[in-house]
This record gives C-alpha cells, sequence and structure tokens, in this order.
C-alpha cells in the first residue's frame, strides 16, 4: 500500500547539529542533541518523534471534531516520553504519553463520545509508532474531567 513517499535530506552543519531540508515547501530547521553530544540547538529526534505524535493526534482530534461540526479551538496538548534501556542496555524511547485538553467542557460538544471513539484512527503517526512502542493517551475537557484514558499498541 502506497500512497506517495516523502522525502527529506540531512546536511550536517557541526557534529550531531543537522539542518533538515523537506522535500516540500516546508521551510528547513535545525535538529541537534543535547549535551554532551551536541548543544541543543533544535529539538532532539526524540523530541521530534513525541512532536510528531502529539501534533497528529491533535490534528485527528481536531479533524474529527469540525467533520462535526464542533468547536475545535482552545486545544493544548501536552506530551513526554519516558526512556529505558532495552536487554542489550540501549537507550529506547519505551513509552509515550499524550494529553489533549479540549478548548470546551464537554457539555457543549454534540456527539463527544462517537468523536472520542474514532479520532485515533486518523491519525497516521501515531498509528503507526504505536505498532513499536505504548502511546499512552488521556482526553479532558476544559474543566479538566477526564473523558478517555486508552492506550494505543506496544
Amino acid at each position: 500500500m502506497s500512497e506517495g513517499t516523502i522525502e527529506l535530506k540531512l546536511e550536517q552543519q557541526e557534529a550531531y547539529r543537522f539542518k533538515v531540508q523537506f522535500g516540500s515547501e516546508t521551510p528547513a530547521m535545525l535538529t541537534d542533541e543535547p549535551a554532551p553530544l551536541g548543544t541543543a540547538a533544535g529539538p532532539s529526534p526524540v523530541e521530534l518523534l513525541i512532536s510528531a505524535v502529539a501534533t497528529c493526534l491533535t490534528d485527528s482530534l481536531i479533524f474529527a471534531l469540525n467533520k462535526f461540526k464542533q468547536p475545535s479551538d482552545g486545544i493544548r496538548t501536552e506530551a513526554s516520553a519516558e526512556m529505558g534501556r532495552n536487554a542489550d542496555k540501549r537507550l529506547r524511547v519505551a513509552k509515550v504519553s499524550i494529553t489533549l485538553h479540549l478548548g470546551h467542557a464537554q457539555s457543549e460538544i454534540d456527539r463527544l463520545e462517537r468523536i472520542l471513539d474514532q479520532f485515533e484512527q486518523f491519525c497516521t503517526v501515531s498509528q503507526s509508532v504505536s505498532q513499536c512502542l505504548p502511546v499512552h493517551l488521556i482526553v479532558v475537557d476544559s474543566e479538566g474531567v477526564q473523558l478517555k484514558q486508552s492506550v494505543l499498541g506496544g
């Protein structure tokens, strides 16, 4: 199943710092490792991974809310990665945790249960990453009420 190809190029700037040039109109960006390897001049590969999962899930929730003509403004997301060692003592991302905060109270969103049941399926990145490591997901409304908690894959 191929739906196209995404391409980018890395050009070493210094040590672990790379200029990432995307194959689209997206502006280039710098990546770097934190000290002691690099200087943290840009996001690290782990930060990019977490960002990709978090952004994609957030976009998918916005898409689902918009599909049902519900308010999608004011959303904010918190994300983290738990690091650990594998059997060979190599550092790995052990799990990703995402908390999505809706911009409105659950009482202001029609068909919220249906939206929350399906939005994850729209997220290309989390559906791909969760085949290899668990993605812990929590959704809360603007009043702090937890509406959903699940673990994707792993």
